[in-house]
């Protein structure tokens, strides 16, 4: 397929779309509601002299401005794409419109994909979303009869998937890793490719492996830190009555790593509660892939400390761990940046997914046949 037009919505920092352009999808539109993640929007835009419509709040837009802003009819479109944000599927204690899908930020995302009718569409979001619940049942309430329906999980997914059904989609999914595509940082998502004529669509194949059997073997810290540079490094700094701990965990250590006596001390009211609490004075190891980079690295639940030095890593660090290029510019004070690179897809996840549709819209093509004169 030659370069093809893709609407973004809920597009953050471009981590996905950056990766399907890699692909060759045009991103003619994008969508967001957050001021700073715009403003990367249009800073990037303008350097790279790129003609892009920026929405803001897609509650607020209709399929049919996001086509008269992009020039483009009703199925002339090839790609929209977007990660609706999903918290209202777990809300807890009771059952409201928020709890349906139907009635979340994914209605909107359904309902622009079937005003614009494209060719396919990519939703990816958390892997918490194949488990989620369209009702939440609290543990006092458990035990005693079945649970309903709406109870089961995976109840919520299943309605997610019924919707794309009914507005006339085919589709496949699947809880992909972003090691698994190039992306120096282990990172699930779940995506969801759907098709509007119904083509045979695939998963992208793993390029990397974590041992290296048959394919290159997952890419590490060292490998996205080596010959950046970053002669000032933006990050918000640990206190010092963080780093009096951090500085006795080693590399690719966490709070388990402290000596015993001082554990209850270091994690405080942490100590007594359940959970791995792995993220805590957590320092990354250089011969091995990031854990999922985070949108506040340097928070005590969060820390991804850098593997020697006595800092969080900075926002260029965690940029490279995403695969965002060096030349792209986050808009916004440290924490804002963080936010918006914590929150992307990684690009070299975005590239895999937008190649596996290429690779269906050029099978398409080959089987189109050839008028003889």
């Amino acid at each position: 397929m030659p370069d093809e037009s893709h609407i973004s919505l809920f597009s953050g920092a471009m981590g996905l779309d950056l990766g399907l352009e890699g692909a060759g999808f045009h991103t003619v539109a994008t969508v967001e509601l957050d001021r700073a993640a715009r403003e990367t929007i249009a800073v990037n835009a303008r350097r790279r002299g790129h003609d892009l419509f920026i929405g803001t709040d897609i509650t607020q837009l209709s399929a049919a401005d996001l086509l008269a802003a992009t020039g483009l009819r009703r199925g002339e479109v090839t790609l929209v794409s977007g990660g609706p944000p999903c918290q209202p599927f777990s809300t807890a204690g009771r059952r409201d419109a928020l709890n349906d899908p139907r009635g979340s930020l994914f209605r909107d995302f359904l309902r622009m994909v079937e005003g614009v009718q494209p060719r396919f569409f990519i939703m990816e979001n958390v892997r918490g979303l194949l488990s989620a619940t369209l009702r939440h049942r609290p543990i006092a309430e458990r035990g005693g009869r079945p649970n309903m329906p709406e109870e089961e999980r995976g109840s919520a997914f299943a309605v997610i998937l019924s919707e794309f059904g009914r507005i006339g989609y085919s589709f496949t999914y699947g809880l992909l890793n972003a090691a698994d595509y190039g992306t120096p940082q282990t990172r699930e998502r779940v995506v969801i490719l759907g098709s509007r004529d119904h083509e045979p669509l695939h998963l992208p194949v793993p390029t990397h492996s974590p041992d290296g059997e048959g394919r290159p073997r997952w890419r590490t810290v060292r490998d996205a830190f080596t010959d950046l540079h970053d002669p000032q490094p933006q990050f918000q700094p640990y206190s010092e009555s963080r780093l009096q701990y951090l500085r006795l965990v080693p590399e690719g250590g966490n709070w388990r790593s402290l000596p015993p006596e001082l554990i209850p001390a270091a994690m405080g009211g942490a100590y007594q509660s359940g959970g791995g609490k792995v993220g805590f004075y957590r320092r990354l190891a250089w011969n091995r892939p990031a854990p999922t980079v985070t949108t506040s690295p340097a928070q005590k639940a969060t820390d991804l400390c850098h593997p020697t030095l006595h800092r969080p890593i900075s926002v260029r660090e965690a940029a490279r761990l995403q695969g965002f290029p060096d030349d792209w510019v986050f808009a916004g004070n440290v924490t804002q940046q963080y936010r918006q690179i914590g929150n992307a897809v990684p690009v070299p996840l975005g590239l895999a997914v937008g190649r596996a549709l290429q690779s269906v819209g050029e099978a398409a093509s080959r089987e189109i046949p050839v008028a003889r004169p």
